[in-house]
């Protein structure tokens, strides 16, 4: 028997259009919604008026419930998996802290014309009372960000449209210059913490200095590293940059150290006595100038890692202290 050709779904006008409305997508009768934000880096201060226009792109006439346009900034905090049975009553106050908040209504209910309507819009930056716009930062326990989202209400039977963006906060430029902490640092086997068996580790002396731990988040964090010798052969020397968060309230603090990015600076055994160049650059979004407040506290490290060829693993600490200028 010939099996019956499967039956096409039709597509209503007006009904939704299979839920693409959010996001900004084609919706129902083909009605798009767009943000458009002035500045091409999407980069404020506090202070400053974020401006830009919602594009809305149509093929017919659009009928409307209403078009609203919503700023919001928070800080979301969470609990890693380890620290939520340690701290179950600070587990259920973990509730995102409302940085800014503010909406207006950019368009009363009515009908828009077929073609592209650009609508501006202007939102002042300034925060009420002794709230901070903190830097744009994404953590994996603390997480601070700001959006834009615009909402076009409609009938029962259309679906709502809606559109969010993401902008950028800068904190503001610290006054006055920063005084720069160089560090040097010699590794040998005796100034190791944590070794169980020091007898059993290979001799090695590794000398080098970073040239500031205090750090111009915009600038990288540079130095130099010497191998003056090792009796196993280096196999690998890597920077690893560390975010440490902290989450807490009067039940406990919980502190967290995650990677952010890991540079290899030297593959293979190295030449004894050759300065090897220390060179990271902080990512953005994913660093932020050192953060300290009652909720919460974001800061940094570098870790100088050296693998030695029987896998023995070398692991310098140091504290960073970022800044924006």
């Amino acid at each position: 028997m010939g099996r019956a050709p499967p039956r096409r779904r039709k597509q209503v006008a007006g009904a939704g259009g299979g839920g693409e409305g959010r996001g900004g997508g084609a919706a129902a009768m083909g009605t798009a919604l767009d943000i458009k934000i002035k500045r091409a880096n999407k980069v404020y201060r506090c202070g400053e008026i974020l401006s830009g226009v919602v594009v809305i792109t149509s093929k017919d006439t659009v009928q409307h419930q209403g078009i609203s346009l919503t700023m919001e900034g928070s800080v979301n905090l969470q609990l890693s998996a380890k620290s939520v049975g340690v701290f179950e009553a600070f587990y259920n106050s973990v509730k995102p802290i409302q940085i800014i908040n503010s909406t207006i209504e950019m368009v009363k209910p009515g009908k828009l014309p077929s073609g592209k309507t650009e609508i501006p819009f202007e939102f002042p930056l300034h925060v009420k009372g002794n709230k901070v716009l903190y830097e744009t930062y994404h953590g994996v326990f603390v997480n601070i960000q700001y959006t834009l989202r615009c909402d076009m209400r409609r009938s029962l039977l259309a679906k709502d449209l809606t559109k969010t963006c993401e902008f950028i906060i800068h904190s503001l430029s610290q006054k006055g210059k920063l005084t720069p902490s160089p560090v040097d640092f010699t590794i040998t086997p005796e100034t190791l913490q944590n070794v169980k068996e020091r007898a059993s580790l290979p001799k090695f002396l590794i000398r080098g200095h970073l040239n500031s731990t205090n750090c111009i988040i915009t600038q990288p964090l540079t130095g130099e590293l010497v191998v003056e010798n090792a009796e196993a052969p280096v196999k690998s020397i890597e920077l690893q940059l560390v975010r440490v968060e902290t989450c807490g309230c009067a039940e406990g603090y919980a502190r967290d150290a995650t990677e952010i990015q890991n540079i290899q600076i030297a593959d293979g055994d190295v030449c004894r006595g050759l300065p090897i160049p220390i060179y990271m650059v902080f990512p953005r979004l994913f660093t932020c100038p050192t953060l300290e407040t009652t909720n919460f506290k974001v800061e940094f490290e570098v870790n100088i890692v050296v693998l030695l060829h029987d896998d023995h693993l070398i692991t310098e600490n140091f504290p960073l202290k970022l800044c924006r200028m």
